[in-house]
């Protein structure tokens, strides 16, 4: 019997043994899956208490981080999951933030409104843009995708477009205001829009990668002849993940412009796509967490650097950068999922060599401390 068949391949059968085994929603959690619902019970208390404890500045730094997350997430969906290299996803960051400023000082709208329009533009725009760089991979996409983000300060700056986006100038965004009930200030108010907006991205992230559509992007990834063997639309799963991986950039790039209250041309440079290259392989790639920990990178370590040395910033920037490559190769994620795999190990092999337990003396036989006593008088 032939099972139906989707863009994102065969059903597996549940009558094959072979075939990957679906959890059973009934079944209790375990103690890893326990410990972790937990750590992210603990991690969004923090999240939400940390702004109350902190300096304005240190809550404007800590939303950008939460905004690069967003990014990051995005960027880690296309290269870390289904392999496609992009070295010009800044240039979805700036039309996200065109958009929401565009919005807001042109027509008037909420700022909360162009968040959801700003990831459509995008995702729009990132499924055009993925169609012909089908034919592209490796290489070969990455430098096409680096033409786009070398491309977009100068379009931006476009007469033609002047009207729009302010050209070199750029556009000043008014500062949204807190509602009276919140009894926030402006900066805290941001902190908790966007926390939202990457509380749920991330969920949503969470739940396609884990799915068919996450093993679809995967089996692309390393296997794509068999893949396609097994029914999966290759082109048009290629074309999806570059569309949704635009529109978290994109959505990010609006909150970005929102916090940032101003959007011009050269703050989208190649540089800020370079960048996010660099928040996701140090973060970890393949990794929803690598995404945050990504992120803390890129915000913080600059600064640290510039703290470091006001004459070169960036070689004390590029000492951070091989110290984290050298000592952690698979990310800050790779790195913790390893420590975490010895700590577990280590916990199992203390529980199961106990005092009472005796020592081996052959296949299946263990000798007490009371046989190893007769043996003695013996």
């Amino acid at each position: 019997m032939d099972h139906p068949r989707s863009a994102f391949g065969a059903p597996p059968q549940g009558g094959d043994p072979s075939g990957p085994a679906r959890p059973d929603p009934r079944r209790p959690l375990g103690r890893a899956s326990k410990g972790r619902l937990i750590a992210l019970a603990v991690m969004l208390v923090g999240a939400c208490v940390l702004p109350f404890i902190v300096s304005n500045y240190r809550v404007f730094q800590l939303t950008l981080t939460l905004v690069y997350a967003i990014a990051l997430l995005g960027l880690n969906m296309l290269t870390g999951y289904n392999g496609q290299i992009s070295l010009g996803h800044g240039a979805f960051y700036a039309i996200g933030a065109y958009v929401a400023a565009i919005l807001m000082d042109k027509f008037g709208v909420p700022y909360w409104l162009t968040i959801p329009v700003a990831g459509a533009v995008c995702l729009a725009a990132g499924f055009l843009f993925g169609l012909p760089a089908l034919r592209l991979e490796g290489l070969y996409l990455a430098l096409a995708t680096f033409a786009l983000g070398v491309a977009m300060p100068q379009i931006l700056k476009y007469k033609g477009f002047e009207h729009w986006t302010g050209g070199v100038m750029g556009i000043v965004i008014v500062k949204p205001e807190p509602p009276e009930w919140s009894g926030l200030s402006q900066d805290r108010w941001l902190y908790f829009v966007v926390l939202v907006c990457a509380v749920a991205l991330f969920a949503i992230g969470w739940n396609l990668l884990r799915g068919r559509i996450g093993r679809a992007m995967v089996a692309i990834r390393d296997q794509p002849i068999a893949a396609q063997a097994m029914g999966v639309d290759t082109a048009m799963v290629k074309s999806l993940t570059f569309g949704v991986s635009a529109m978290y950039t994109g959505i990010a790039g609006a909150l970005g412009a929102i916090v940032i209250q101003f959007v011009a041309p050269d703050s989208f440079n190649v540089f800020l796509s370079i960048t996010l290259v660099v928040g996701v392989v140090v973060g970890g790639l393949a990794s929803i967490s690598g995404a945050v920990y990504g992120a803390l990178f890129i915000q913080f370590v600059p600064n640290l650097a510039d703290q470091i040395s006001k004459a070169a910033p960036w070689a004390i920037y590029g000492v951070f950068l091989l110290a984290f490559m050298y000592a952690m190769p698979t990310g800050v994620a790779g790195f913790v999922r390893i420590v975490g795999g010895r700590l577990q190990q280590r916990r199992e092999a203390s529980k199961d060599s106990g005092p009472e337990r005796g020592r081996s003396a052959g296949p299946g036989v263990s000798i007490t401390s009371k046989e190893r006593q007769h043996e003695v008088h013996s």
